[in-house]
């Protein structure tokens, strides 16, 4: 098998030789090349057709986002975003323009070279498409009836962000159902994430806080250094990570808890990613008589997570990305 080939933009010759270094040792990746700035980035994908860019974001001449931009228009790759940890909205503006993943470049070093190294396997494997599709806009059909709603729980890894954007930026400012998210992501980074779906939304988005209570029209991130799940009094509790979790923070305990505290007015929602989690608190979710919804894999970007969930065959409605958000206003307004 070809190894990967990668190629290494930043402005910091320091910076590209050490991602530079920490893919070296492994045969499967080969970096093909590196460029200071997006516009000699541009040219060499041009050229050479590299398997996954890993991008920095502040750069002279031609910036990430702009870069990002353009590659998703001309020559669409994956990409995988480092940046500094300040500069997260930036970051998240790169997502949602099609970059797959960022991670804070404290976060790139040698004691952490083989998960780097496996991120960006997966990622260079993905299919992606110029922009992630949605669907209309317009509910297709009705969602089917259920109880009161009382908490919609989301799960969702890469790809994530940007499908989290366009659910949440389609619903009212008045909307009346708390929402929690589970999105895998790296730590220290559901700040900027927050901040970034607050600013492109309606709703109210945050950073999750322990024993905050949960309130409508509020959007609750989790952090990954711990995973969220609810109290029967409708607050936040955070679990410690265990020696052998994989997914940080982890989607099943969150479904699985607004489950077993909302029973049939729990709504489940599992969006694009890799892997299986959160497909056992899902199936929780339609045990207990609540609503469970999965992304379509046209409009994912990694459809392995709603692609677990639905051959379960606990997922109650498959819909495209677009379709989600008026799905649950129209649900929500059944109820009022």
């Amino acid at each position: 098998m070809a190894p990967i080939k990668v190629l290494v933009v930043d402005d910091s010759m320091m910076a590209r030789e050490l991602i530079a270094d920490l893919l070296a040792d492994d045969r499967e990746v080969r970096v093909i090349g590196q460029a200071g700035n997006g516009r000699d980035a541009l040219a060499f994908i041009a050229r050479q057709r590299p398997d996954i860019v890993i991008m920095d974001i502040e750069m002279p001449v031609m910036n990430g986002i702009e870069a990002i931009e353009r590659i998703m228009k001309e020559n669409a790759l994956p990409i995988l975003v480092v940046t500094a940890r300040d500069d997260a909205e930036t970051a998240f503006t790169a997502i949602s323009g099609g970059a797959l993943e960022v991670l804070p470049k404290p976060d790139i070093d040698m004691t952490r070279a083989a998960e780097f190294v496996r991120k960006v396997k997966l990622l260079s494997r993905i299919r992606v498409i110029r922009h992630i599709r949605g669907g209309t806009g317009v509910p297709r059909c009705p969602l089917p009836a259920q109880n009161r709603a009382e908490v919609i729980a989301i799960a969702a890894s890469t790809g994530g962000p940007g499908a989290l954007c366009t659910i949440l930026s389609r619903l009212p400012a008045d909307f009346p159902v708390p929402i929690v998210v589970s999105q895998h992501i790296s730590d220290n980074f559901e700040q900027g994430m927050a901040r970034w779906l607050n600013d492109a939304c309606r709703l109210r988005v945050k950073a999750a806080r322990a024993s905050e209570q949960l309130c409508c029209g509020t959007v609750y991130i989790s952090p990954s250094e711990t995973h969220m799940a609810i109290s029967h009094a409708r607050k936040i509790i955070f679990h410690p990570r265990q020696p052998g979790d994989i997914y940080f923070p982890s989607c099943d305990i969150l479904l699985s808890s607004v489950a077993d505290i909302c029973g049939s007015g729990s709504v489940g929602i599992i969006l694009t990613g890799m892997g299986n989690d959160g497909v056992r608190g899902i199936c929780r979710v339609r045990e207990q008589g609540g609503l469970t919804i999965a992304q379509d894999e046209a409009s994912s970007v990694v459809f392995g997570m709603p692609r677990a969930a639905v051959e379960t065959g606990c997922v109650s409605r498959i819909l495209p990305l677009g379709d989600i958000g008026p799905q649950l206003t129209a649900l929500v307004r059944k109820q009022s």
